[in-house]
């Protein structure tokens, strides 16, 4: 792996880089934050060890920065501040883990090859919407103007998959094969049914209609 130490104490520095490359990984080791907050926004790693107090930018400040510019590398946290508040503000301010001083090198050589093995964070919105609707894709919560909108599952399905489709007719078949994973015609009324229980719950309560109906075609959710 590629990674960045940044670490005032140099018994400490020493310490840890002298260690990981010994496992055979390259590690960059800067001692101030200010140099090493640019090291990461200007390079490519696999995982970082932050300390929490380095002069310069702390590490707090560091991370909160990382994680505004959206960047996504796994950092842990060296620090030897333990209380349960230091964890919980280091893990808000964007730490994927936390080790504290002292520690054995073997837990955070461990430590630093799960962080590694996590797959990248996803760029898939969380939240999806179409004028004033709104599905939040992590609480299964939808809701229009403000109103919630209690939907069964395939409901939700079937909406979710109109939203990721705003404004693109989705045919008969497309939706049969994308909310009910059928590849061929069941000769039901499936999709008309649930399509008309969706608009009683999505659009009958309120004066703007969002799923049209494109005779000849399909369905779609408007822009």
């Amino acid at each position: 792996m590629h990674i960045l130490v940044i670490e005032d104490d140099p018994t400490t520095g020493d310490y840890v880089a002298s260690g990981l490359r010994a496992e055979g990984h390259v590690v960059d080791l800067l001692d101030n934050g200010r140099d090493g907050l640019m090291q990461a926004m200007t390079g490519r790693y696999d995982v970082m060890v932050l300390d929490r107090m380095v002069p310069d930018v702390d590490g707090m400040s560091i991370l909160r920065t990382l994680r505004a510019s959206r960047n996504p590398v796994p950092v842990l946290l060296l620090t030897a501040l333990g209380g349960v508040e230091d964890r919980i503000d280091g893990l808000n301010a964007g730490a994927d883990d936390y080790l504290t001083k002292p520690f054995a090198f073997g837990e955070l050589s461990a430590r630093l090859a799960a962080l590694a093995r996590r797959p990248p964070p996803s760029d898939e919105p969380t939240v999806l919407r179409a004028r004033d609707l709104e599905m939040n894709l992590l609480t299964r919560k939808v809701t229009r103007g403000g109103k919630a909108i209690d939907l069964q599952p395939r409901e939700f399905a079937l909406l979710e998959h109109l939203l990721r489709r705003k404004g693109r007719v989705q045919t008969r078949t497309m939706l049969l094969e994308g909310v009910w994973d059928i590849h061929f015609d069941p000769q039901t009324n499936v999709v008309e049914s649930h399509m008309s229980r969706l608009r009683t719950k999505v659009d009958k309560p309120f004066e703007v209609t969002l799923i049209e109906t494109v005779r000849g075609s399909g369905y779609r959710i408007a822009e």
